[in-house]
């Protein structure tokens, strides 16, 4: 079995989430949409696989928005379409943050900036918590999603909802991937300026995230494990 994470950028790795799928036997494969070096110019040329060509694709996170292609260029309608196939083609689709709001609107939903970002960690309401636990759960992100039509909504905070199910498909707002080093990459590759922007301690939330990376990265390997339980094997139609 193959899974496919989209990787956005290059400070975004797989983290604890690929390392469950490889637990579960897939053989996980990175694809990079903006390298390194066009982080700050990312309107890319991209041509993305088949994804049909696939057992499970993982769109991941970005510090961009997936409305804003005149930052980002044309290749974020391309992601849009890409998902959309996987999805329609029975391809079991876990999106992560941009990843998941990237998902709703390929889907027919619609992402907009939020009234106040979210960043840090937080605990959800949900609906189903023997598929998306409470948490806690690691959030950096100023947009939100409106679920596509048909879509199950699953969590929420005050702010915004957090998980929707539609089909073989899962989005979440949160970062089930994160781990300490992947929080100091995002700060160091121009994050620093956000979070002391929103009033937040870069040093606190790194060491709030070490604290915590058992027990969360825990979380996120059963996350993976019910989505592939409970969400990839729904029957299609």
């Amino acid at each position: 079995m193959r899974a496919l994470f989209v990787q956005q950028d290059h400070v975004s790795p797989v983290g604890p989430v690929g390392d469950q799928f490889a637990a579960r036997g897939y053989d996980v494969e990175e694809f990079l949409v903006v390298p390194a070096d066009r982080f700050h110019d990312p309107g890319v040329a991209v041509e993305f696989p088949d994804p049909t060509a696939y057992d499970a694709v993982v769109p991941m996170g970005a510090p961009w928005s997936v409305y804003d292609e005149a930052t980002i260029g044309a290749w974020v309608l391309e992601e849009l379409t890409f998902l959309r196939r996987a999805h329609e083609a029975g391809v079991p689709v876990l999106g992560i943050c941009f990843g998941g709001q990237a998902l709703a609107a390929a889907l027919g939903g619609s992402v907009e900036r939020a009234g106040e970002a979210e960043i840090g960690w937080y605990t959800v309401e949900s609906d189903e918590p023997g598929l998306v636990e409470p948490g806690p759960w690691f959030e950096w992100h100023h947009d939100r999603w409106a679920a596509p039509p048909g879509a199950v909504r699953l969590a929420r905070t005050a702010r915004s909802d957090q998980a929707f199910r539609v089909g073989r498909s899962l989005g979440v707002q949160f970062h089930p991937e994160i781990t300490p080093d992947q929080l100091q990459a995002w700060i160091d590759n121009g994050g620093l300026t956000y979070l002391e922007a929103h009033g937040l301690d870069a040093a606190a939330l790194v060491a709030e995230t070490a604290r915590t990376a058992p027990d969360a990265q825990a979380r996120s390997r059963r996350l993976v494990d019910r989505f592939l339980d409970q969400v990839a094997t729904a029957p299609l139609g």
